[in-house]
């Protein structure tokens, strides 16, 4: 059964007649209720759960929960504040609990049930990264900060399982078990195994020239394990990198989030915010300070689709756990400084959109 149904789409009242076409130029449905400042992170709820929630971190402070309809409207359910801007956000894998990082150098676990909100991991520095980690014999979180500590907790205890030092900060992260990998500022990569504990398995310096800002692990279409991750810069350009590349030429770059027509022969670039793989497909979605979001197929080369432009940057993204619901956040990345911003226009906007065939692979090989 489709989670959507027909009828939702369509130039409904779900925009009121204030909505302008740049605010939401593919018509997609708008999360009511949005955040009041720039959202840094939105995660749908695991597949287990019977229905769907979309959680997002945002720079007010909180943490917002959703349910999503089959209509695809959605019910503000819940909402946490932090101390300061919350830059990520996971899910416990029963889906009950929602984990978060946060500026004020804490992370906290929300308990859905009981709509608890405590703190769980503490760092010198803001928290950068959140992580839900899962193993055949242990589960814990994987909080990474601007310290250059990764850190490890039992969510029961006050202090941290382990502690890695990194070479610099902790820009980005991802985990899908066995394992996890982690961007740091200077370039820096670590490869991580999850299995019996956490252990350093590989470091690399970024194939991309300039600071890398998202990385997304994905899978192999056969065996389904974590092989390789996509990794995207400040400079338009993303990597697909194997862990184990059985032929190097399986590694490559490419250019996106750039403007097509050039002024004075001057290319613009924009920062990749954010990259999510399909959940059924494999293929992915990248969103960029560009304001378009574009759907690629990696094993193909090629793109699959790119979005009219948005009035204002797109900062993240993420599939639902069955593949047919995209949401993505536009509002300001500061990627234009101060006097690109237009407090009276610049308004957060979180979407869905169905996007199950909009992902499947091309028909090219």
């Amino acid at each position: 059964m489709s989670l959507f149904g027909g009828t939702s789409f369509g130039p409904t009242s779900v925009f009121g007649s204030t909505t302008t076409a740049n605010t939401n130029p593919m018509k997609d449905i708008e999360v009511t209720s949005p955040p009041d400042d720039s959202v840094s992170c939105v995660k749908f709820s695991p597949g287990v759960l019977p229905s769907t929630f979309l959680i997002a971190s945002s720079w007010d402070n909180k943490v917002s929960c959703w349910e999503v309809q089959q209509s695809g409207q959605t019910i503000p359910k819940a909402q946490q504040t932090h101390a300061g801007p919350v830059l990520d956000v996971d899910w416990s894998d029963d889906g009950t609990k929602v984990f978060t990082a946060s500026c004020d150098k804490t992370a906290k676990l929300w308990d859905l049930n009981s709509n608890q909100f405590v703190q769980v991991a503490q760092h010198d520095a803001p928290v950068k990264t959140v992580h839900w980690i899962k193993a055949q014999n242990y589960s814990c979180l994987m909080t990474g900060s601007w310290d250059k500590t990764l850190k490890f907790w039992d969510t029961r205890s006050a202090n941290p399982i382990l502690t890695v030092s990194l070479p610099e900060r902790c820009y980005c992260a991802d985990v899908k078990y066995p394992m996890a990998v982690v961007g740091t500022a200077g370039r820096g990569l670590i490869i991580y195994q999850l299995e019996n504990q956490p252990q350093e398995f590989k470091r690399m310096e970024s194939p991309l020239k300039y600071q890398h800002r998202c990385v997304s692990i994905f899978l192999d279409k056969k065996s389904n394990a974590p092989t390789g991750f996509a990794l995207g810069s400040i400079e338009g350009r993303v990597a697909i990198q194997y862990v184990n590349a059985t032929n190097p030429k399986d590694n490559f770059t490419f250019k996106c989030h750039r403007s097509n027509g050039t002024t004075n022969n001057v290319q613009d670039i924009y920062a990749v915010n954010d990259i999510a793989f399909h959940p059924v497909h494999g293929t992915l979605a990248t969103v960029g300070s560009d304001g378009r979001f574009s759907f690629w197929d990696k094993d193909a080369r090629t793109k699959l689709k790119t979005s009219e432009q948005f009035d204002q940057p797109i900062t993240t993204c993420n599939f639902n756990a069955q593949g047919n619901i995209f949401a993505y956040a536009s509002s300001y990345d500061w990627s234009k400084g101060h006097e690109g911003y237009d407090p009276q226009k610049m308004k957060p906007h979180i979407f869905l959109r169905p996007c199950f065939d909009e992902l499947k692979p091309s028909k090219r090989t």
